[in-house]
């Protein structure tokens, strides 16, 4: 596994590519904050999509049963080794951290 960060010139396309490869993935989604503690807000559900709208700064996490809403993303880590995508980590300005695991590795194209 290899964690990077993505340069926020990235994330559109990064997560337009993650949208159009998904098939039968699930994940779960948590959120981590000092505000919040830790919760899990949807606990391997199919996903639907991940969009970043740059026009309202907003990262959107779409399942079946939870529509995740990041407002003003400062930071976005992913794990996506050979094996593919594990897991996508994002700080928003406020510094909670909202974290999707898959349960299977998505397996990218190269760019």
């Amino acid at each position: 596994m290899s964690l990077r960060k993505l340069e926020k010139n990235e994330w559109e396309t990064y997560f337009d590519n993650v949208s159009r490869h998904l098939k039968a993935a699930t994940a779960e989604i948590e959120v981590a904050g000092l505000n919040l503690g830790d919760q899990v807000e949807a606990e391997w559900v199919p996903l639907v999509g991940i969009t970043y709208d740059p026009k309202d700064d907003l990262v959107e996490v779409a399942t079946e049963t939870v529509d995740h809403l990041v407002r003003h993303p400062s930071a976005i880590y992913v794990d996506d080794g050979t094996e593919g995508l594990h897991s996508v980590e994002i700080t928003d300005d406020e510094g909670t951290q909202h974290i999707v695991r898959l349960k299977e590795p998505l397996a990218l194209p190269e760019p």
